[in-house]
């Protein structure tokens, strides 16, 4: 620890604790400290790890992955790289009925980077929406389109800084508004936009926009793992394509089943023109990301070879990785037993929720579930009683069946007042209800 207090960056990593914990194993759905004490993961490393730590199939691909051909510049083609295009090609050509290639890169940023150059070669434009409480990456292309000033705020001047829109976020709604008679107020204030040429972004004349495209997650993740309401992205996709702007989804967390479908945007019903994803294509394993596009936006006719490029992207080893994650998820019923798992899981926070007055919200779609932290009014946010949540299950003193443990969470939301849970997608029903007893027992302990 005097070491890295010496030699370290803390610009490259979160130093929330003090001094920050050090983890030395991990399988399953947990964590191991120096004393191999065990701690029960509900973020599995901001939902990378969907299928659980050292994964014993994905890390036995690797293996044989690393013997065989573990390295080759990306110019030139392998086998396995063109069969994971094709898999995650077929998979949304069933799911949208739409043609479209994949483009690979390193890490969920630089995919994000890719689709926005994407976007400029394709519309000429470079002005985009985003969404308040969207969360797109830390490259600077990446943090243009990120809401959070205070990713922003140390690097001078963003001319391209995105047009942020308010999410549906209905627990605090921005226009004060409920969700059983708004008739979907926010989508109607988006659409004023259009009107007229005095708002300042369309003419409605000659129909043409001065924004390119709207990067959404349909499931906020950093932003405290909100959800829209059902009708809410069929109602912005139709006023997307009257004015001709694109929709990207950023599906970097929510993607690979988080949260019971292989795209999170599958659960309202539109058709996206770029996906991108990331983290849990790889289980983790290796920063391997890429995008899907539609054809008209990505073949080689406007989108040539050399049009962007990355020394480590479609790398062998990620590729496999992602390759043999493909293979369990067609292999597996996710979209049954994420589903499953997650209401069990939705359940057990519903019941803390009326015991704690301190809860304000609970929701979740399959295994993305939130817990919202307030002061006793239920609604006022309170970073303090979550910090120290957080905290005290990383003492790795909280008891469950005479044993253990330490109970791992991450936090988001606006206000940095929310428990995002992202366990693993393999978590069993034991361990759920374990994490509800540790739970019950962190919250006994704070409120």
């Amino acid at each position: 620890m005097a070491i890295e207090q010496e030699v370290c960056s803390w610009g490259d990593t979160v130093h929330y604790l003090n001094p920050p914990k050090i983890f030395r194993a991990c399988e399953g759905s947990y964590l191991y400290d120096e004393e191999n004490k065990p701690y029960l993961d509900l973020q599995m490393w901001y939902s990378a790890c969907n299928f659980g730590y050292k994964n014993e199939r994905i890390n036995n691909a690797i293996k044989d992955q690393m013997d065989r051909m573990g390295q080759l510049a990306s110019q030139f083609l392998f086998e396995e790289k063109v069969i994971l295009s094709k898999k995650l090609v077929d998979a949304n050509q069933k799911r949208f009925g739409l043609k479209g290639r994949v483009h690979f890169n390193v890490g969920g940023s630089q995919a994000i980077e890719d689709s926005l150059k994407l976007v400029r070669n394709y519309k000429k434009k470079n002005l985009n929406f985003a969404f308040m409480g969207g969360y797109h990456g830390r490259t600077l292309g990446a943090t243009a389109i990120t809401s959070s000033y205070r990713y922003r705020e140390r690097f001078g001047h963003f001319s391209d800084r995105a047009l942020f829109i308010p999410f549906p976020y209905c627990f605090r709604c921005p226009y004060g508004k409920n969700l059983d008679s708004c008739d979907y107020y926010c989508v109607k204030e988006f659409e004023k936009l259009f009107e007229s040429e005095y708002y300042s972004i369309y003419n409605p004349r000659t129909k043409d926009c001065e924004y390119a495209a709207f990067y959404v997650e349909p499931i906020q993740g950093t932003g405290g793992y909100v959800k829209a309401p059902p009708e809410y992205f069929k109602k912005l996709k139709k006023i997307l394509d009257q004015a001709n702007i694109l929709l990207v989804d950023d599906e970097i967390q929510m993607g690979f089943y988080r949260t019971g479908k292989l795209w999170s945007i599958e659960h309202y019903g539109v058709k996206p023109d770029i996906i991108v994803f990331g983290k849990s294509l790889t289980n983790g394993i290796n920063p391997l990301s890429g995008l899907w596009a539609r054809e008209e936006l990505i073949n080689p006719s406007i989108w040539p070879p050399g049009s962007t490029h990355s020394t480590f992207s479609s790398n062998p080893i990620g590729v496999r990785a992602g390759l043999e994650v493909m293979s369990i998820i067609e292999e597996k019923d996710y979209e049954t037993t994420v589903a499953q798992k997650g209401q069990k899981f939705l359940e057990g926070l519903k019941k803390l929720k009326k015991k704690y007055k301190n809860i304000g919200d609970v929701d979740g779609i399959g295994l993305a579930l939130r817990i919202e932290i307030c002061e006793a009014d239920g609604f006022t946010p309170s970073k303090a009683l979550t910090d120290k949540i957080l905290e005290e299950g990383l003492k790795g003193d909280l008891e469950y069946k005479n044993k253990r443990y330490g109970l791992v969470l991450d936090v988001g939301g606006y206000y940095k007042n929310v428990f995002t849970l992202a366990p693993s997608l393999e978590i069993t029903d034991e361990e759920i209800d374990m994490a509800i007893s540790l739970l019950d027992q962190l919250f006994r302990r704070v409120f």
